[in-house]
């Protein structure tokens, strides 16, 4: 009998799950439909919890409001897009640490952020100082050129500040133009909310792709390809839903994390991707990923053995969501 009201239960919460996926997923279409604009405001802004890992955190939140130039979640945005956290980074182009310092700019620009005596580029008590005092120079070398001073700051950084002045602004370079656009998208996704999350249009849609996939086996490395057999592991799963809506996801759950802004636990709409990990204070750990439907289930490709299915997000486990925008997806970088 245990057994059996065990299954009814079971039933009944799978199928309000259905039932909000109905409702809340039009919801979504039509409240995407109506919005004018985000929320926006002039607050600082202050770190999202677990995007930057524990290690790191308290440097970023220190020297991220060294100038008014900089703050944490823009530092963060820039140490992510450099090297995904990585203190042992190096690139072929000899940029090193977490920073990503070229020898010459680090001989002129790095500093001994920590006091010990050294200026160590793998070190991030270095790196990280340096990288914000770096901004700040870089700040200071444009300040009086026309325009946004964050903007003529990250321009600076990728092409020089020389071209900043020549230009009186951020120059007609497609690239550096890029990373500008790029930096101050990804900066959304390590700010905490000041006010409302705006709701992404193609949620509904990514959804609707999802649920088409419900009792598919399960998968590790699954994309759904054919030779596959349509079959999808978590972040398999996340990424091609929102693929089919034209938004293009990072392939491994850690770095979808970064595709958009994050909304609290009581602000979820269908459609955010919510996260899970062992370890609640670094997005890095994140290891599993579904998509949020509403009344508290997602749509998830969970483990080895198992089908895609309806499971509850509030588990001890429960890590955060985000929200997907196009302009997220589109900053994070190819390679973390």
């Amino acid at each position: 009998m245990t057994v059996r009201k065990a299954w009814i239960a079971a039933g009944v919460a799978v199928g309000s799950a259905l039932a909000f996926v109905m409702v809340l997923a039009v919801g979504v279409f039509v409240v995407a439909g109506n919005l004018a604009g985000g929320a926006g405001g002039s607050a600082a802004k202050t770190l999202a919890k677990g995007t930057v890992p524990a290690a790191y955190q308290a440097l970023v939140q220190k020297w991220g409001n060294l100038c008014p130039a900089i703050n944490p979640a823009l530092l963060a945005a820039q140490l992510y897009q450099e090297s995904g956290f990585n203190p042992r980074a190096q690139s072929h182009a000899a940029a090193q640490g977490i920073a990503q310092f070229i020898p010459g700019t680090w001989a002129t620009h790095g500093v001994d952020g920590d006091g010990d005596g050294d200026r160590d580029v793998w070190d991030p008590n270095d790196a990280i100082p340096s990288a914000a005092t770096y901004d700040c120079a870089l700040a200071g070398y444009v300040k009086d050129v026309p325009g946004n001073l964050t903007e003529n700051m990250l321009a600076s950084y990728n092409a020089g500040a020389y071209a900043v002045i020549k230009y009186s602004g951020v120059p007609p370079y497609k690239e550096t133009q890029n990373y500008v656009k790029r930096i101050l998208s990804l900066e959304e996704s390590f700010a905490a909310p000041v006010g409302r999350v705006d709701p992404s249009r193609q949620a509904a849609g990514a959804i609707d792709y999802a649920q088409k996939k419900l009792g598919t086996l399960y998968l590790w490395g699954g994309n759904g390809t054919a030779d596959q057999g349509g079959r999808f592991d978590c972040s398999g799963l996340t990424k091609a839903a929102y693929e089919s809506v034209g938004i293009t996801l990072p392939r491994v759950a850690n770095d979808q994390y970064n595709a958009g802004p994050h909304p609290a636990r009581d602000e979820l709409l269908p459609g955010d991707l919510v996260f899970f990990s062992d370890d609640l204070t670094d997005s890095r750990a994140i290891r599993h990923v579904g998509i949020y439907v509403g009344g508290g289930y997602m749509i998830d490709a969970p483990r080895p053995g198992a089908v895609i299915r309806f499971d509850p997000i509030d588990t001890p486990d429960y890590f955060g969501a985000t929200r997907v925008t196009e302009d997220g997806a589109k900053a994070l970088p190819t390679t973390v």
